[in-house]
């Protein structure tokens, strides 16, 4: 690495920054404070493409309203427009999770924007009296609405990945659903013969959960459109332009492509978390209920001879470091083991916006770095389960009806016809004989072979028609 550095100042005092780098010593600062490398902002592209985003709509704003001279406003939005592109996504080395309520994310957008911009002009970096990160970027701003408003964007734009990826399992299910529609199973409650289903009704309840799923995490997403941009410190609009809170929405909306809403108050925008709680939430709930499928899956698939085997997962690798020929349900696993990830981000996400205190919550970055997270790998989890798993599945179909016709839940169907008492004494004998229901039936006299399957078929049919 270069030796060669830059001299910088803060309230603090004198630093000297690494000149290969656009950040300064705010952001030289916040490295050394918050030493967690793993998840830097750079590493978030909608995080920063957002960051990008309410910067230029800033600087548009601020050259309209006379306030920003065009020259240094149009080197400014150049500048956003590489952040934005992922250009210098490795100049945000500023870990997710930071004191200062996301102080150091918009200093380091600032020193970030402000070096750039100046290398446009043709000035060397650190030349700050010629386009300065706080006087210029950071004009009519502060992280109090930078921060929340760039979470919400980058929230939005990180869930559409995830929405594609449930749509696509959705698909695979619904495609599964179909496929089995003619396999007749058993269906069981706590775990005991219960009646019977086809396979097709199990996996079409999967699709109808996920896309149940999709709804909800959709109307999560409407209300990180409303924004407080243009609240400065504490929502009352200190130091920023009258007309600039209503003039940076209508440009970020057209950055952003995104119908967003300037919060009616604030005042009670700047402090509020609901948002992203309730966004967690949508999130954890999706998690559950995929992790409850994937239990459903790992139980079905057990075996292959002393499980259930009803249905094989296809094989992903080798299970076993001592067991030859042993194939685990590591795709399940894995997607159980991000829903436990998602359900624990719930956890700090919830802490974290009820500890918020008066004006400012100064716990944003934690929540915003347990949503991206949860995000991500949820979106990942989804993509695995979808194309490594439901799409390989396979039923193994005389043994569903075998299991299904010597069940002693068989007696339910026919309890209307020969009553409960009957129905009862049959699903006893049935039980200590080992015999099939439909086959004491028979012999008891209380129907015909060919009665007791039109009886099945009928009572199938019309589950088939309630799904």
């Amino acid at each position: 690495m270069s030796t060669v550095t830059r001299r910088e100042h803060d309230l603090l005092g004198g630093r000297d920054v690494p000149g290969q780098v656009l950040w300064g010593i705010h952001t030289l600062r916040a490295i050394e404070n918050f030493p967690l490398p793993a998840e830097p902002v750079g590493s978030y592209r909608d995080l920063v493409r957002a960051l990008g985003m309410v910067k230029k709509a800033a600087a548009i704003s601020n050259a309209e309203l006379g306030l920003l001279p065009q020259r240094l406003a149009a080197a400014i939005e150049s500048a956003c427009d590489l952040v934005i592109a992922g250009a210098l996504d490795d100049q945000f080395p500023v870990s997710m999770i930071q004191g200062g309520a996301g102080t150091s994310t918009n200093m380091n957008a600032n020193e970030v924007i402000a070096n750039a911009a100046l290398e446009i002009l043709g000035h060397p970096r650190g030349a700050y009296d010629v386009l300065n990160p706080n006087e210029h970027v950071n004009l009519g701003q502060s992280t109090n609405d930078v921060y929340p408003t760039a979470v919400k964007l980058a929230a939005i734009m990180a869930s559409r990945s995830l929405l594609a990826a449930l749509l696509e399992l959705q698909e695979e299910f619904a495609e599964k659903a179909r496929e089995f529609d003619h396999i007749i199973k058993i269906g069981r409650t706590q775990l005991q013969d219960a009646v019977p289903m086809t396979l097709g009704q199990e996996f079409r309840s999967y699709e109808v959960m996920v896309g149940e799923d999709i709804a909800r995490l959709r109307e999560a997403l409407v209300h990180l459109h409303e924004i407080n941009l243009g609240a400065t410190a504490i929502g009352t609009g200190l130091n920023a332009h009258p007309a600039y809170a209503a003039l940076a929405r209508e440009k970020l909306e057209k950055l952003t492509g995104l119908p967003l809403t300037t919060a009616p108050n604030l005042v009670e925008a700047t402090q509020d978390c609901g948002s992203f709680v309730l966004l967690s939430g949508t999130l954890k709930r999706t998690a559950i209920k995929l992790s409850k499928i994937c239990n459903d899956l790992r139980l079905l698939s057990s075996g292959p001879r002393a499980g259930l085997a009803e249905i094989s997962l296809p094989p992903r690798q080798a299970g076993s470091s001592i067991m030859p020929g042993k194939v685990n349900p590591v795709i399940p696993e894995f997607v159980n083991q991000v829903a436990f990830e998602i359900i624990g981000n719930d956890m700090t996400i919830s802490m974290a916006a009820e500890a918020g205190q008066l004006q400012l919550n100064a716990f944003e970055p934690i929540i915003a770095s347990s949503l991206f997270r949860g995000i991500a790998h949820l979106t990942v989890a989804v993509g695995s389960l979808s194309e490594h798993c439901i799409a390989g599945i396979t039923a193994h179909e005389q043994h569903l009806r075998s299991m299904a016709e010597s069940s002693i839940g068989l007696v339910t169907v026919f309890s209307p016809i020969i009553g409960y008492t009957e129905a009862s004494r049959i699903a006893a004998e049935a039980m200590t004989s080992g015999r099939f229901v439909t086959d004491l039936i028979v012999s008891h006299g209380f129907l015909s072979l060919e009665e007791t399957h039109r009886i099945l078929a009928n009572c199938l049919l019309r589950e088939s028609e309630h799904a």
